[in-house]
């Protein structure tokens, strides 16, 4: 029997020392996720107030063994951290580099790393390393796997009457023997159902009210029906 997890914030998660914390996700205001293995501090779509919430959980020096970023899609509810996350890592004394993972043509990670570096080149501690994700091959990073995949998500064109593809990726996280697949948001995406299929834990976004907005985000109908396909599962980014 499959399982539909607790909604309500922080989302929280653990199997085999695989541990995940979802501090919230919520439409157009901010998403924060981190990952941890007892090597391994991964944050996923820092969003407004990750900061804030890291420091309820981590000391000082836990934060700054953060060693990568993963970016699904470009949005500020998704982003909208990072600029202070990277400016406390600096003021901490960080000294490991640290890694950001984002999808190709994500010009807004691009253009904060650029402003970023503009601004603190003299005072910077440690090495920001970009990686744009352009296909889907697996790669390891403190002993987890990582999967990427091309997602399907698109936002309002600038008139109201269309809409526009926005690079987006998904992200399946494997460590010992458990796995954990994220979307980011998605509308209904082919990838994605294959990619959380018997999964150990999938987070679905819904954050379609309706049928009409379901080219942009998933409907509720179509996220339980994907999460019914893992052995556990998330529903997030469901509009309030």
């Amino acid at each position: 029997m499959k399982k539909k997890l607790a909604q309500k914030y922080p989302l929280v998660w653990k199997k085999n020392n695989f541990y995940i914390k979802i501090f919230c996700s919520i439409p157009n205001i901010a998403t924060g996720i981190i990952i941890t293995t007892p090597k391994a501090k991964f944050i996923v779509d820092p969003g407004d107030g990750i900061l804030r919430d890291l420091n309820k959980d981590y000391s000082p020096e836990e934060i700054l063994n953060i060693s990568d970023i993963f970016v699904s899609h470009g949005h500020h509810d998704h982003i909208g951290g990072v600029w202070s996350l990277l400016t406390y890592l600096s003021v901490m004394k960080k000294k490991t580099p640290l890694t950001i993972y984002y999808p190709k043509g994500c010009l807004e990670i691009e253009s904060i790393y650029k402003a970023f570096i503009e601004v603190y080149v003299n005072e910077l501690t440690y090495k920001i390393k970009l990686k744009e994700i352009d296909n889907s091959k697996s790669f390891k990073r403190k002993e987890i796997t990582i999967k990427p995949f091309k997602v399907n998500h698109k936002e309002l064109s600038d008139d109201g009457k269309g809409t526009i593809a926005v690079p987006s990726i998904g992200f399946k996280f494997t460590y010992n023997g458990k796995s954990i697949c994220y979307g980011g948001d998605t509308a209904y995406s082919n990838n994605f159902v294959k990619m959380a299929r018997g999964t150990d834990l999938a987070i679905i976004e819904a954050g379609a009210e309706d049928e009409k907005e379901s080219e942009l985000h998933m409907t509720m109908k179509q996220a339980v029906e994907i999460g019914e396909t893992a052995k556990e599962y998330f529903l997030v980014h469901v509009a309030e």
